[in-house]
Formats: C-alpha cells, sequence, structure tokens
C-alpha cells in the first residue's frame, strides 16, 4: 500500500493538525528530528498564557486560585505519565531535568560498599549518562577504571544484544551494585527489555536504573510489572514538552515507605500535609514525589501539559501501532531504493526499537556528513551523530507516510 493510501486511511492524521510545523521554501518541512526536540502543539501558548494571566491576576495567590492552582499543579502529571510509563500514579513525578534527576536518584540508589561497588553502562552511552555515571564513582572514591563497566556491541556488529548484557551481568555477579542502562539507545535506536534486564540484575543482587529520554512517548514501557527500581526520563523529545523543559522520574513502589534509602532532600518532597508548617525535619510524601526538591517551574510545565493532553486523546496503542508502520516503510523504501548505498544500525526486529532509524552511509562519514547538509537544505530536518549516523524518526502524532516516501526520494537525490 503506498504512502498516500496509508495517511488516507490513518485514524491519527488529524493529530498532525494541533502541531506547528515548521517552513522552508513556504511549505511544511518533513520533520523527522523528534527523537531531538519535539514540535511545539498548538495549544501549548494558551497553556502557558493561561499561567500568566494567573500570575498577572492573582500574584501570589495563583499558588491557592485559577484554574490550575500552582501548589497541585504537578498532580496533573501523575496520570499522564503512569500511562506512559506503565506505572502507579505514586511511583511517577516531573521534576528538574534528565540528569538531575539521575543523580539525586543514583544518590539513594547507587549505594556502593566493599566487594559490591561497580556501575554497568552500555557503551557509547549518552554522553551526560557516562558523566553523571562516572562522577557517581569519584564522589564515593572509586576508580572509573576499576568500578566502570562498559558494555558495547559484539565485534563488526552495530548494537548491543540483550544476551551481552545478560553475561556482562552475570560476569560481573557479586561485584555488581547498580546496572544504569537505557530505554531506547540513542545512537543505534535500538529497545532494550527493561524487564529481562532488571531481572538479571536483581539475580546478582544489584540494581537496575533507567533513562528512557528516548523511550517515553515512544515505545510501551510498563515500569512497574518490570520491577525497575528507578528511571528517569526528559520531556522535550517524543514528549514535545519544549526545549529544556521539566522532566520525570519513576520510583518504584516498594522504596515507597522504605526508611534505609538516603536521599537529598528539599522542601517541595516534604508531606504535602505539613508542607507549609515549615517544620525543621524533613518527611517525606511516599512515592516518587519525595524525591521533589523544589516547587514546580509551572510556566515551563505548562506546554508539557498540552502535550500529554494529545497523548491521552491519540492513544498509546494507536500511537505505537502507526510507529510501527511508519518504520516498516521506512526500512522497506530504503531497503528498496537505496539497499546498496545505506546500512541501516537499528534492529531489523520492529519489537527491539522505536520510531527512530540509524542509517550509515556505505560510502563513509565524509559522504554522510555531504548527504546530510543536502538534506537540510531540501527542508529534511533529522540529525546527525558523530562519528558517522543520521538519525530518521517518524513520530506517529505528526508524521505522515508520505514524510517517510519524501525523505527517502531526497535522501537518494543527495547521494546523486
Amino acid at each position: 500500500m503506498n504512502a498516500a493510501r496509508l495517511d488516507a486511511l490513518d485514524p491519527l492524521a488529524a493529530f498532525r493538525d494541533r502541531f506547528h510545523i515548521p517552513r522552508h521554501d513556504g511549505e511544511d518541512c518533513i520533520y523527522l528530528c523528534g527523537n531531538s526536540l519535539g514540535l511545539q502543539p498548538k495549544s501549548a501558548a494558551r497553556y502557558v498564557e493561561e499561567e500568566l494571566e494567573a500570575w498577572r491576576e492573582l500574584g501570589v495567590e495563583g499558588h491557592f486560585g485559577g484554574r490550575r492552582p500552582w501548589k497541585d499543579y504537578g498532580d496533573h502529571f501523575a496520570a499522564p505519565l503512569a500511562q506512559l510509563t506503565g506505572a502507579r500514579e505514586s511511583e511517577v513525578v516531573c521534576m528538574n531535568s534528565l540528569t538531575v534527576n539521575l543523580h539525586l536518584l543514583m544518590a539513594s540508589f547507587f549505594r556502593p560498599r566493599a566487594g559490591r561497588y561497580k556501575l554497568l553502562i552500555e557503551r557509547s552511552a549518552f554522553p551526560s549518562d557516562r558523566y553523571a555515571a562516572v562522577s557517581q564513582l569519584r564522589f564515593h572514591g572509586l576508580d572509573p577504571e576499576d568500578a566502570l563497566i562498559e558494555v558495547g556491541p559484539a565485534p563488526g556488529e552495530a548494537h548491543i544484544r540483550t544476551e551481552e548484557l545478560v553475561a556482562a551481568i552475570r560476569a560481573a555477579g557479586d561485584s555488581l551494585a547498580l546496572a544504569l542502562l537505557p530505554g531506547v539507545q540513542y545512537l543505534s535506536g535500538e529497545a532494550f527489555d527493561i524487564g529481562a534486564l532488571t531481572e538479571e540484575a536483581h539475580a546478582v543482587g544489584a540494581l537496575a536504573g533507567w533513562d528512557l529520554a528516548h523511550a517515553i512517548g515512544n515505545v510501551p514501557l510498563n515500569l512497574h510489572d518490570a520491577n525497575a527500581d528507578f528511571a528517569a526520563w526528559c520531556s522535550y523529545k517524543y514528549l514535545n514538552g519544549g526545549p529544556g523543559t521539566v522532566a520525570g522520574a519513576f520510583v518504584h513502589a516498594r522504596y515507597e515507605d522504605d526508611p534505609s534509602l538516603n536521599r537529598l532532600a528539599g522542601w517541595w518532597g516534604h508531606d504535602k500535609a505539613t508542607r507549609f508548617r515549615m517544620d525543621p525535619d524533613f518527611v517525606p510524601i511516599p512515592g516518587a514525589e519525595g524525591w521533589q526538591l523544589s516547587n514546580p517551574p509551572v510556566i515551563a510545565m505548562a506546554p508539557l501539559l498540552a502535550s500529554l493532553e494529545l497523548f491521552a486523546a491519540a492513544g498509546p496503542s494507536r500511537l505505537h501501532e502507526k510507529s510501527l508502520a511508519l518504520t516498516v516503510l521506512l526500512e522497506d523504501c530504503l531497503d528498496e531504493q537505496l539497499g546498496s548505498a545505506v546500512e541501516i544500525i537499528t534492529p531489523r526486529e520492529p519489537a527491539r526499537r522505536g520510531a527512530q532509524l540509524s542509517l550509515r552511509l556505505r560510502a563513509g562519514p565524509v559522504a554522510g556528513r555531504e548527504a546530510f547538509a543536502r538534506l537540510g537544505a531540501a527542508g529534511i530536518v533529522c540529525d546527525w551523530r558523530e562519528p558517522d549516523v543520521i538519525r530518521v524518526a517518524p513520530v506517529p502524532l505528526y508524521n505522515r507516510y508520505s514524510d517517510v516516501e519524501r525523505f527517502v526520494a531526497a535522501l537518494a537525490d543527495a547521494l546523486r
């Protein structure tokens, strides 16, 4: 079935009109970069203006009055984030930025001791994750040369197989304190089996934490049943919350009342019923909200709330179904038209990937950069990751099947 026919039958087609599409030469560009920055919902400006209006008209009383009182603003995010992560509402919270949340959570869950002190990540992890892991090791007086385990693909392969991670976890055994892995690997687009890898970490007595920056809003998640210990994510990629917007975190319910957990505490994580007494002793809110530090930046969160309402209206199952169809079409078109020129380094099995396909040009990185520049000049927005990867992400909320066809045609032109 061709792209025009698929677009005509698409039950989610109308959602595209609820986003601002950047323009190029007077036409909508082909935007395939939601894995880096999602597009702006048209309702975002209204949501921001409503909070500016509350501030303008109510001043400090906006904390307690108006459409959405600010002291309870975070409550609006619990249900949609729980749905997107497969969690209970008490297990999720909207707060801070991704790396800040990773540090806060590792302060509680990375507790090295004699004999059990190693931290495992994937090789080619997103740099901020590696920086965070290494700095945590050094904070605890550990040498990363000894304490950091990095698991890379087998020779000749572009992505890591689950069995390679399992083997590394088992080999580390009693020395492993924490496995910190991505739900979807940012460079290759590979989706990891959170439940299976968490189970393997627990089997050797370690904990499992997850960076969901490229997973939330992209692939189905089931954090509670997968028994993940903790997770963190940003909200400006597939969640369309805007550049640098407020991130989120998950803490499994089994830690809800765990008195043994250390944490870096702040006022907004204090028991809601007594928060405004300004008592000197910290009493954490049960669940993930207890890791909050400061009151929410409401104006920065407003666009994310607008986007999450679109996710709820579209429905996760319909979004996932369309995402699979988009990437299958992209894969098929690339194979048919450019199979001799382009290598897809993302796993071919749909269950092992999300919306992103990562491409490597067989002609090498210089040709890749040149082709990427030509794509940009033609109004195609995707992204380049060193040393030689073009990442392409058709997003089901606002991309069309015809976007995929037009991208492949433009790439073919760029390679001529």
